[in-house]
């Protein structure tokens, strides 16, 4: 409180504060994690955002690279994948309540809202508070545009136990991934009660984001574990090229497609008659932090690495022939009888032909820690997928048991989120899940 500023005063500003933050909650949340940038008006001189008027020149930066409405499904599932990766997993501390959870989701959603259009946390923001109280946001994204940043909420089985009374709301599927053949977890590194996935072409607004979602769940959540990713390893559309991993191969060639509506149906999407009804248009999201024994790779001859994975490096095709994106042909043979693409090879192993059909949506991202005690790169893949059902996940993960590139990898971190719908506007996410 300033010297100048009775109590009265100070006490006014406040309730002014809170009031102004209330109405903007109200008039923003769930727009851009339902409707997009579609929901926001912006006229001619200017516009409104949240109750909070805007310039000109504020108007056209708020806009400015905001990701693509995602309709009655979160952002940052079939978004075009982004560059950068700010992951973090959340627990909720003890002697919280059930009001405590739903006022934090209710506080998330808006703020991340307000994020994915290029503006602050709240319309106080960095530097229209007080000067005399910490600012609201931590201003480390001031005239930096949106930068097509998602941000996308999930729910671990953690969170369905008694502290919430939300042990019947469980989905039958959503609990912790079995141990998989080649499994070196840490603890400290898996699961969590909630998680967030921030996607964005700025790694400063990825960290920008998580960095104040944490900010605002002081209290209630305390982060269990994050991780940085950058340099996409898939696509979502056809107009995104393929990327490549740090093995240097090309990654999500036969990945599903956002306007492949019949395959996200049938393999994303979870549907009103396969989960509560909370989870109705949601998905579940698997994440895996997979070590990559860079240095003995670096070490291998070029054909043995074509082997492992199944197809050509430089151009990206099976080794059966063709393009990158012919389909592998299992039947093929090489010179000396043996199958074109190895028996053990990564691409037959996980090919949906050899696994009743099933596909996932993969999101991954390359990430370097570092360096590891033993002087080697702590590096490797941050692979995230998004499937209709757990057992799709679990299955593919089996069948990779005999995987050659498992020579390679090492599965450090693991979890296992649901991931509600987007909230309809004016509601918070996870509403349908707690009633509110």
């Amino acid at each position: 409180m300033s010297e100048q500023q009775s109590p009265d005063a100070a006490a006014a500003t406040t309730a002014d504060r809170e009031a102004e933050r209330g109405l903007s909650r109200r008039g923003l949340m769930g727009l851009a994690l339902g409707a997009g940038a579609a929901g926001v008006a912006l006229g001619a001189g200017g516009g409104v955002i949240g109750g909070m008027a805007l310039g000109r020149d504020q108007a056209q930066a708020a806009t400015d690279a905001v990701a693509p409405a995602s309709g009655i499904h979160q952002p940052g599932i079939t978004t075009p994948v982004q560059d950068h990766l700010h992951f973090a997993a959340y627990d909720m501390m003890a002697r919280t309540t059930r009001d405590d959870l739903a006022e934090l989701l209710a506080d998330w959603t808006y703020a991340a809202t307000r994020m994915m259009q290029g503006l602050d946390v709240s319309a106080t923001g960095a530097v229209g508070g007080s000067p005399e109280a910490p600012p609201d946001d931590t201003g480390e994204a001031l005239g930096l545009p949106a930068s097509n940043l998602t941000i996308t909420f999930g729910f671990g089985p953690s969170l369905f136990d008694s502290r919430f009374g939300l042990e019947g709301q469980r989905p039958a599927g959503l609990e912790r991934l079995p141990a998989f053949l080649g499994d070196d977890l840490d603890p400290l590194r898996s699961d969590g009660d909630l998680c967030i996935q921030a996607c964005a072409d700025d790694p400063q607004v990825a960290v920008h984001a998580i960095r104040n979602l944490s900010r605002i769940a002081f209290g209630r959540a305390t982060i269990r574990w994050s991780q940085l990713g950058f340099g996409r390893t898939s696509k979502t559309t056809s107009e995104q090229a393929t990327p490549r991993n740090l093995f240097g191969f090309k990654d999500g060639t036969a990945n599903i497609l956002a306007d492949d509506t019949a395959a996200l149906e049938e393999n994303v999407w979870v549907s009103a008659s396969e989960g509560p009804a909370w989870l109705a248009g949601g998905s579940y999201l698997v994440a895996r932090r997979i070590a990559m024994l860079i240095e003995t790779w670096d070490r291998t001859r070029l054909a043995e690495q074509d082997r492992v994975v199944g197809r050509d490096k430089a151009k990206g095709a099976p080794l059966s022939g063709g393009d990158e994106f012919t389909p592998p042909d299992f039947s093929a043979t090489g010179p000396a009888g043996t199958p074109a693409i190895d028996a053990r090879s990564h691409v037959r192993l996980a090919h949906p032909d050899n696994n009743g059909g099933i596909r996932i949506l993969r999101r991954g991202y390359n990430f370097v820690d570092g360096t590891t005690d033993l002087g080697r790169l702590n590096a490797g893949l941050f692979f995230l997928s998004f499937q209709k059902s757990p057992a799709s996940f679990i299955t593919l993960q089996k069948a990779l048991s005999t995987d050659a590139m498992g020579e390679y990898l090492r599965h450090v971190g693991s979890g296992l989120w649901a991931v509600p719908p987007a909230p309809a506007a004016g509601a918070s996410v996870g509403a349908g899940l707690l009633g509110a």
